[in-house]
């Protein structure tokens, strides 16, 4: 295929944005270089690798090429005998990892999907697993060289160390010598020439003796290596040199393994490019939407709603064009920017993408012929240099293509015939496409002429077709209508922009008689085709309806079936789930009071059978209550007598007082407690004899707390007096809580503020014994007291 006319096509710019899409610089390298072909077979098996990799990219999300290199030039110098680098030695065991992966993917896939194309390529892949342990085991992941790589290396890293640690260490102790210090411009240790050295000041330059190894840009410090560390010095570099040695040999012996397995190792190469390629191509049809085409090699194309790759989907105005079946030959004919050229390339374009094993953005059913050769002779390419003239240089490309063309080839001339006398265009247009029609070639021409209408209505196998034009809002709609010939809009232009209808009447008497009966006839076509037009589209939007609205039925009948089961389904599960929860809860809450039973030997203490109370009505499966917001109401009018359910603890009282506006004093059997209101619910409300009356006197236990009291006193920051005083307050509340076990955090500090509060803790009445904190309870910074 010519080179000029892929370009005239616009073919190199899909080529660019496919080689984006490559993972690596392999697959781009194949995707720049990509040519259409005209074998019929081979279109076949290109285009069938790209409709595995496509079903694969939307079954598994892509295939994973992640480590793969280009390294064809390491493995070059590995046959010849040369020494390669940590990260050619890295990228080759990446790149031996990356084909296995990749194989081991695609494998897989094709046990759900069958993918025969692609799963033979991976078949030329071969493992050499043992070649990339052996590098990993020498370098690692930064391409460095490891000291595990063999005996010596460790063995010359680890005096390399010792000597370093010397040297440096006996750097430092001149540096941190006071008399020394006042010479040096900074005390610190640095390295000139992979050599030790310190920063000393130019005026000191001989008391260190040694060697000076740089100065700094003013002159004023000398980096001088002192006589004492010379030897030290002269050890490390003769170790580092030793060192270098035993990496090259590690390397040498590592680039002879790969040597010996390099023609495998490039045949993978081959076969990774070679699968990123066609995943490229792709990840390009997901992108533009394309499909996979049905091909032929007997001349037939049929595009449905075709859209140039290059223009953008919001723009592009769809193609439909059927060629090679009654007809062979269409003429195309309209204004200019009316988009004859964009459906020319269109048409170009995508034949040459199917002919590269590319989808096309088409729709789905799309046919496209394997051509021997796609020639073009599109847009204005005079040259000055060359002398040639608009007509000339067209000319020259229609001679270059009537000389090379054959029968299975697709031709594709833009504006024929222009550039010269009309009369003499049109007649030399006339004979070209007669020529290149009865050699049996596929065309698809434009022109401006009128004399070719009547031409394509006269031959077999030639038809007209034109650009759509919208008289009313004079612009082009850049719609292809095949059957229909251009009509010469002049007139109606001129007349909407304003010209006067003498003039306009004047033109058309000069027009002939036969020309104007053509224009009727044309006008008569396309307003036929447009009432057609406009019956199809409604019949099919009907059709679309019905068709949407029975679609939509049937899933949202089969969405509430599944709901409806789901909600079943997980109803059942919810329930089984909470009456197994109550069940649990329920034997801990008895197992616990039958636990403060034993221990308390009957005496079970009321703030303990209250928190047994309140998990074990927690373990109640909670339930929408809809009188929740009607009890809140009642709730807000309690009055004291009232007898009242106590929510949070499930038990009964009376309110005794209202303390605030959300909290009140309610009687509990024995004992009186501060509610909020929040947590009572109205049960019977006091008759007013009743309300006047002064509450009974009863024996009971008055607590000087709130239901906040805790378990634990942070002293932390606190002096020894003010913590005293605090103590005996919490140790108070805390034995009226009965409490068996209190926490007093003091923190670790001095020690002063524990010793103290120790002392006083010994001496305390309620107190049966006390002791420093276990690990998980805070140690030493914390002290658990027993109560009595």
């Amino acid at each position: 295929m010519d080179p000029k006319i892929l370009t005239t096509l616009d073919f190199p710019a899909i080529l660019h944005t496919l080689a984006h899409h490559a993972a690596t610089s392999l697959g781009k390298e194949l995707a720049e270089h990509l040519k259409p072909s005209g074998d019929f077979e081979e279109v076949k098996t290109r285009l069938q690798a790209t409709d595995e990799a496509a079903n694969v990219d939307r079954l598994k999300g892509g295939a994973p090429f992640g480590g793969i290199r280009d390294i064809k030039a390491p493995l070059h110098r590995a046959r010849i005998g040369g020494m390669l680098n940590t990260t050619e030695l890295l990228d080759i065991a990446n790149t031996i990892m990356g084909g296995r992966r990749l194989a081991k993917f695609l494998a897989s896939t094709h046990e759900e999907y069958e993918i025969p194309l692609l799963l033979g390529l991976t078949e030329r892949l071969t493992d050499h697993k043992q070649v990339e342990d052996a590098i990993k085991l020498c370098i690692d992941e930064n391409a460095q060289v490891l000291d595990s790589a063999s005996p010596e290396l460790a063995r010359i890293r680890q005096e390399l160390k010792t000597n370093e640690t010397r040297a440096r260490d006996r750097l430092e102790q001149m540096v941190r010598t006071p008399s020394i210090q006042k010479m040096l411009q900074d005390n610190l240790v640095t390295i000139r020439n992979d050599r030790y050295v310190i920063p000393v000041k130019q005026e000191y330059r001989g008391h260190f003796g040694g060697m000076i190894h740089d100065q700094s840009a003013s002159g004023a410090t000398l980096f001088i290596e002192p006589e004492s560390v010379v030897q030290l010095n002269n050890k490390l570099r003769e170790l580092s040199l030793k060192e270098q040695a035993e990496v090259e040999k590690i390397l040498r012996k590592l680039t002879a393994q790969v040597g010996e397995v390099h023609e495998d190792l490039l045949m993978n190469v081959e076969v990774l490019a070679e699968l990123d390629f066609i995943f490229a191509k792709a990840c390009l049809a997901r992108d533009q939407k394309a499909t996979l085409p049905r091909l032929n090699d007997r001349g037939f194309i049929k595009i449905k709603r075709g859209r140039h790759p290059l223009i953008s989907p919001e723009k592009v105005v769809p193609l439909d064009i059927e060629l090679g079946n009654q007809y062979s030959t269409i003429i195309v004919t309209g204004p200019n920017t009316g988009g004859k050229t964009v459906s020319l390339k269109c048409i170009g374009l995508l034949s040459l993408m199917a002919m590269s094993g590319l989808f096309v953005p088409a729709e789905e059913g799309s046919q496209l012929c394997v051509f021997d050769a796609i020639y073009a002779d599109i847009g204005d390419e005079q040259s000055i240099e060359q002398s040639l003239s608009t007509f000339s240089s067209h000319m020259t490309n229609i001679i270059r293509i009537l000389r090379e063309m054959t029968p299975k080839s697709l031709v594709l001339l833009d504006e024929l015939g222009a550039g010269t006398d009309p009369a003499e265009g049109s007649a030399l247009a006339i004979a070209l496409l007669e020529y290149i029609h009865k050699m049996g070639c596929r065309i698809v021409a434009t022109t401006h002429y009128s004399e070719l209408k009547a031409y394509a209505y006269e031959r077999q196998g030639v038809i007209n077709a034109s650009m759509e034009f919208d008289v009313q809002t004079l612009r082009p709609t850049y719609r292809l209508l095949v059957g229909v010939p251009g009509r010469s809009n002049a007139f109606a232009i001129a007349q909407r922009l304003g010209l006067s209808r003498t003039i306009i009447e004047h033109a058309r008497g000069q027009v002939g008689e036969e020309d104007q009966r053509v224009e009727s006839m044309i006008a008569t076509l396309e307003e036929n085709r447009l009432t057609t037009e406009a019956e199809r589209h409604t019949a099919e939007q009907l059709r679309l309806q019905v068709e949407t609205l029975r679609r939509e039925l049937e899933t949202e009948r089969q969405k509430f079936r599944d709901q409806r089961d789901k909600l079943l389904e997980k109803a059942e599960r919810d329930a089984k789930e909470a009456v197994a929860k109550a069940r649990r809860e329920a034997e801990e809450v008895i197992t616990e009071l039958r636990r403060l039973q034993r221990e308390a030997a009957g005496n079970v203490k009321e703030h303990e059978l209250i928190a047994a109370r309140r998990k074990l009505d927690q373990a109640v499966p909670e339930l929408r209550d809809k009188s929740a917001k009607q009890q809140k109401k009642k709730a807000d009018r309690i009055e004291p007598g009232d007898e009242v359910l106590v929510t949070n603890l499930g038990q009964k009282g009376h309110v005794v007082d209202i303390v605030s506006e959300h909290e009140v004093t309610v009687q509990l059997g024995i004992m009186k407690m501060k509610v909020e209101k929040a947590n009572l619910e109205l049960i019977k409300q006091a008759t007013a004899a009743k309300k006047q009356q002064p509450p009974k006197a009863s024996s009971t236990l008055k607590r000087t707390r709130d239901d906040n009291a805790r378990m634990e006193l942070d002293l932390r920051g606190a002096n020894l007096e003010d913590a005293l005083i605090e103590v005996d307050r919490f140790l108070d509340e805390s034995f009226l809580a009965n409490f068996g076990q209190v926490y007093i955090i003091h923190g670790k500090g001095t020690g002063i503020l524990r010793s103290g509060i120790q002392e006083y803790l010994r001496k305390h009445k309620h107190i049966k014994s006390y002791r420093v904190g276990n690990y998980n309870e805070g140690g030493i910074g914390v002290t658990v007291v027993e109560l009595k």
